[in-house]
């Protein structure tokens, strides 16, 4: 008898999250081609149909359609980035090709464009809310940007481009983390480990001692690892050291090496956008978002560069006479940054990283950002271990509104191992959207904070408590939509809006109204003092232009990556193309050897490609945003409820600045940024 396919029949688990235990590694391919088939199926009928074209029966026919394929999908790519292996990602060399595929074939379906082309152009004769003119739009479009109009020729160019485009991504992504995953840094020598807290020490111990090196410390490429040594390690050559292994990530020449990934990613990319009738592909991506325009973007950045600065060579200038003071006679170099600048720090608050660590163990800043949903909007999260997870590590809760009902299913993955990519992300297992019920979101965020060890519980550093404000706000985006279409829910906004519910909950974090609902010592219980919280105030804009700079530099570096023509396109060498791009943000000379670009995961894996810039973007937008709740009140109810109601319930239903300025009065002013950074 035939094994039966779990992605093939409907998932029997609580709230109908994907049965993980169940879902074996043979099933991926097989069901995803089947469900192929029957996504094929749904589409001829939907194209081949004789009744004349409307709203319903061909717009939201295809917005109702390939839902199995999507979630199948969508279960095999999340775990591809949060708990792969050889094998999987050898699979996913397999599965991407063939999505991106059905994907073209759908898009250049002529009988099937012809009829949302027919109903787009004569939408006047159709009653369509603002929703549906949205999805309309959008569907419309997505036809347009996929090479719909195209004659045949390009269409099978465009085809072989973007096929092209998913593996050359794929693998860069496997370079990436086989190279993060492959550096040690193996210390016998106590001496070595000098100016390294505990808590660093015994994750290194443990480290050494699950690799057989009883007695030894093992630091990785880890972020948990990594950053702590960087900040504290007084032994400057194993700085270096460590400074250029983590930024040569696939910059080697070896047969990880990503430099002609990189030039390959951005031909074909350059190529696509050519095929479209773009003259660049930042021109293509920004049509959609926001900014609209490259020029913009470009103004954007120089103008905030012009701000930062002068501020920046300040701070530069100010840690190189500290150094001197400290008669340390050494050229300031940026293996030297995070340790001298923690120091200074410390003299200058009397406050660092590791005076705040007890404050924040994870598991009551889990707590703390539930409690700062419960009063903001009025969640309740429930933990439930019959709801299935992917790895023992994760954990699964329900989430309530006021009334007691059903929200979402959230998904909480904290620490770092081998089969999960670097970073952290949050992303979803299901949508939102509504027919005859409302279908609710399952939502996950993953991170890769500071683990547990024999004596500590996991104790995280502030920006880690940071990066889990951030990446829960994107989750209540997540979780709390509320639209009629899965493609416009939650963060299906234009890329640089999605960063303002993510970025705006960082604010709360430097409130004492806050803070005093989770911030207490693992061992004592006390509250977080007021001096610390005062402390952390004071503390906030320590560097912050030398770091406005470094965003800058990426997003600098992403736009000339994305701005090249037929003219310059062809790229000698990657690591000076880079440099080009980013000198006039450089405070310090390049390092021979190391390279960004070949790592940078976001641009040429992720979606941010002509789109990092968005994080300062969206800085602006959070600014000004939270300066609302400022003078209302931190858990004002009514900011509180015109924010979710505005922005976190509509997702990409309307244009994003009507939205902001509804919940607002007004557009965005950069004012409020400058002045919490310092930059006024």
């Amino acid at each position: 008898m035939a094994h039966s396919n779990p992605l093939l029949e409907s998932f029997n688990t609580p709230f109908g999250v994907p049965p993980f235990a169940e879902i074996k590694l043979e099933h991926y391919k097989p069901g995803i081609e089947k469900l192929i088939e029957k996504s094929r199926s749904e589409i001829e009928v939907i194209a081949n149909q004789t009744e004349a074209p409307s709203f319903e029966n061909t717009i939201v026919s295809l917005e109702r359609g390939g839902r199995d394929l999507d979630q199948a999908a969508e279960v095999f790519f999340n775990l591809n980035s949060a708990e792969t292996s050889d094998e999987m990602q050898a699979l996913a060399n397999e599965l991407s090709p063939m999505l991106t595929e059905f994907s073209n074939e759908i898009m250049q379906n002529t009988a099937l464009f012809e009829r949302v082309k027919s109903i787009y152009d004569n939408q006047a004769n159709f009653t369509l809310d603002k929703e549906d003119q949205m999805l309309l739009r959008k569907t419309y479009l997505g036809f347009v940007r996929s090479g719909a109009n195209l004659n045949e020729e390009d269409k099978k160019k465009y085809r072989e481009l973007s096929n092209a485009l998913a593996m050359a991504s794929l693998k860069f992504g496997e370079n990436v983390l086989a190279e993060t995953n492959s550096y040690e840094l193996l210390l016998q020598n106590p001496d070595d480990l000098k100016g390294l807290p505990d808590g660093a020490i015994d994750a290194a111990a443990l480290a050494a001692e699950e690799k057989g090196h009883k007695g030894m410390w093992l630091f990785t490429l880890q972020a948990p690892s990594f950053l702590p040594f960087m900040e504290y390690a007084e032994n400057r050559e194993l700085r270096e050291k460590m400074y250029k292994a983590y930024m040569s990530k696939a910059y080697k020449g070896d047969d990880l090496d990503n430099q002609e990934k990189v030039k390959e990613i951005v031909r074909l990319r350059f190529e696509m956008a050519k095929v479209l009738g773009y003259n660049t592909y930042a021109d293509y991506v920004l049509e959609e978002r926001m900014a609209e325009k490259p020029e913009k973007v470009k103004d954007f950045l120089n103008d905030l560069l012009k701000k930062a600065w002068p501020k920046a060579k300040e701070e530069v200038e100010e840690l190189k006479a500290y150094i001197k003071k400290l008669g340390d006679n050494i050229a300031l170099e940026r293996w030297d940054w995070a340790f001298y600048s923690q120091k200074l720090k410390n003299e200058k608050y009397q406050l660092d990283d590791e005076m705040l660590r007890p404050y924040f163990q994870m598991e009551k800043a889990v707590d703390g950002i539930f409690e700062v949903a419960k009063k903001l909007y009025g969640l309740t999260f429930k933990k439930n271990n019959n709801i299935p997870v992917y790895h023992k590590d994760v954990q699964a809760y329900e989430v309530l509104d006021e009334s007691g009902k059903h929200i979402s299913v959230f998904y909480a993955d904290f620490f770092p191992r081998a089969g999960k990519r670097g970073g952290a992300w949050m992303t979803s297992y299901r949508g939102q959207w509504k027919t005859d019920t409302d279908h609710r979101p399952v939502v996950s965020i993953v991170c890769n904070f500071t683990p547990p060890t024999a004596s500590k519980p996991s104790l995280l550093t502030y920006n880690e408590v940071e990066t889990l404000f951030h990446e829960f706000g994107h989750a209540l985006h997540g979780m709390l939509a509320d639209g009629k279409y899965n493609s416009l829910s939650g963060t299906s906004v234009y890329w640089d809006f999605v960063e303002l519910p993510s970025q705006i909950l960082e604010n709360w974090l430097m409130e004492k109204e806050c803070l005093d609902l989770f911030a207490s010592h693992y061992q004592t219980g006390e509250s977080i003092p007021e001096d610390l919280i005062e402390k952390i105030k004071a503390s906030s804009n320590y560097h912050e232009a030398y770091q406005t700079l470094r965003q800058l530099s990426f997003g600098l570096m992403d736009m000339a990556w994305h701005s090249l023509t037929e003219e310059n396109i062809e790229i000698s060498d990657v690591a000076s193309f880079e440099q080009d791009a980013m000198k006039q943000t450089e405070l310090f000379k390049p390092i021979p050897g190391t390279c960004m670009s070949t790592q940078f995961s976001h641009i040429f894996q992720g979606g941010y490609a002509a789109g990092y810039y968005s994080y300062k973007w969206a800085e602006v937008l959070d600014a000004d945003a939270f300066s609302v709740f400022k003078s209302k009140g931190l858990f004002d109810h009514t900011t509180a409820k015109s924010f979710r109601d505005n922005i976190l319930s509509k997702g990409g239903s309307e244009h994003p600045m009507e939205l902001y300025k509804r919940f607002r009065g007004q557009e965005p002013t950069v004012d409020a940024l400058l002045e919490r950074s310092g930059l006024k």
